[in-house]
């Protein structure tokens, strides 16, 4: 028998190459599945998120995009040509409505309100006059005088009462009025008992009347002054309100004007056609508003100027005029009641109190008449203001000559000379004052016709602005549409 060789492989042994099953590559131990969450665990954050885009930088986007196509640039024209216009409208009527509204204060309210006051110093310092040149007369007071007093007594109670309801509450002028309204009793009060104890023949009336007339010059009079100065202020102010150019909507209407022209030339660039209709239609209803604002405002500053400068500054110093002369026939009349009880040193010279401040008054008269005659513009102003001047010329003659009556111990005499019936400084008084009474009313006529033209010219100026500007955007927009129904 042949020897059997066996061949003994070990199980761990590979098997040989090219023999056996294919080796496979080993695959990694897989994980075991993690245990589950107890309940009630919060879930884990999810990793933040970017910076959310605003809605402005959306939308700059989105504009960015619509501006790379002809219907995109159209709308975007479109829609600022119609803003453009309409802010343009908008500014013009807020602008003028603010003009009118100053304009119409200046003729119906302020300047008004000026004149009362006006009127309120000139009743005080005319009832003071009234009351020294009954208390001269003694007991021979005529009916003249004493209604003189009682009329300006009662004419500055109701200019004080309009003042007080056409002022603005916790106002200085509120407190100027009801200052005046406190004194004005205690004056009266003051001249009636001077009146009774002058009838007796005592002398402490003129005591009283001269503590009245302190009264009046050192409280009334300087409050009443105080408070037409604050009415002239008051009155300066409208006119700075309503007089300046709206230069920010002439401005926004020459942009706007600006911009109409730029699309209608872009239009004929890209079409050759040379008219649209919408944009011309805008283009004419902005040039409309523009104009009429140029040319209403320009109207308007031209009648509110001329109401001021041949108006109000005339008005203004006839006012003053009519004061220094009520000033001054107080004074010569109270250099007569205090017969030298009241003295002035001026240097070393000692002179009367009243008749230095006549001298002073009478000065100041004839300034403001020179300054009168050059403000008058037609003779019918000039006229008056001309007779007011030779009038005061004759008053300080007989002043003169009543005083050197009076200095020679001819009391009497000074006194016909100034309370008389005929040839007294009485009479070159009340010939003063009704030539400036005169002056006035012609100033005043002036001043109305002047400021309503003025305000006149801003007549629907506001209203129509905003309703042209509305049909211009809407023509612009309906310009711009017509072109976009090309690309559809």
């Amino acid at each position: 028998m042949g020897e059997v060789t066996v061949t003994y492989t070990p199980k761990s042994s590979p098997p040989p190459p090219g023999r056996g099953l294919p080796v496979l590559p080993a695959v990694p131990a897989q994980p075991a599945p993690p245990a589950r969450p107890p309940e009630n665990t919060p879930a884990p954050s999810a990793p933040p998120a970017g910076p959310r885009r605003t809605a402005f930088a959306e939308g700059l986007d989105q504009l960015r995009s619509a501006a790379t196509t002809e219907p995109g640039r159209l709308r975007i024209i479109g829609a600022l040509l119609a803003l453009l216009v309409i802010a343009f409208g908008a500014v013009a009527a807020w602008q003028m409505t603010d003009r009118a509204a100053a304009a119409d204060d200046v003729l119906t309210r302020s300047q008004p309100l000026s004149s009362d006051a006006a009127d309120i110093y000139r009743s005080l310092a005319d009832a003071n006059t009234a009351a020294s040149s009954g208390f001269l007369a003694g007991g021979q007071e005529s009916a003249t005088t004493r209604d003189r007093y009682e009329r300006d007594i009662s004419t500055a109670a109701e200019k004080l009462v309009n003042a007080a309801a056409n002022a603005e509450p916790g106002s200085p002028s509120t407190a100027t009025i009801a200052k005046l309204n406190r004194l004005l009793p205690e004056y009266k009060g003051l001249v009636e008992r001077a009146r009774t104890y002058n009838r007796q023949g005592f002398p402490v009336g003129g005591a009283y009347l001269r503590y009245a007339n302190e009264k009046m010059q050192q409280q009334m009079l300087p409050a009443a002054e105080d408070l037409y100065k604050r009415e002239n202020q008051r009155l300066s102010a409208d006119y700075a309100d309503a007089t300046p150019y709206p230069w920010a909507a002439i401005a926004l209407g020459v942009a706007a004007l600006a911009a109409l022209a730029w699309a209608q030339h872009r239009n004929y660039q890209r079409t050759n056609r040379v008219l649209n209709q919408g944009l011309v239609a805008a283009t004419a209803t902005a040039t409309v508003v523009l104009l009429w604002l140029v040319v209403g405002h320009s109207f308007a500053r031209a009648g509110l100027n001329d109401s001021y400068d041949h108006g109000v500054r005339s008005l203004n110093v006839l006012h003053d005029a009519r004061i220094a002369s009520l000033k001054a026939r107080g004074n010569e009349n109270l250099t007569l009641v205090a017969r030298g009880a009241e003295t002035k040193k001026v240097g070393e010279d000692t002179y009367d109190a009243y008749d230095y401040d006549f001298g002073t008054d009478i000065k100041a008269l004839a300034a403001h008449l020179a300054a009168a005659q050059k403000l008058a513009d037609d003779t019918s102003g000039e006229r008056p203001v001309s007779a007011a001047v030779g009038n005061m010329t004759e008053w300080k003659k007989r002043h003169t000559a009543a005083r050197e009556q009076d200095e020679n111990g001819n009391y009497q005499q000074a006194l016909d000379r100034v309370i008389g019936a005929k040839g007294a400084t009485g009479e070159c008084f009340d010939s003063v004052d009704d030539n400036l009474r005169t002056a006035l009313a012609h100033e005043e006529t002036e001043f109305k016709r002047a400021a309503g033209d003025g305000r006149d010219a801003l007549t629907g100026l506001p209203a129509g602005a905003a309703v042209l500007a509305v049909l211009g955007a809407a023509g612009a927009v309906l310009g711009i549409g017509r072109r976009l129904s090309e690309y559809r």
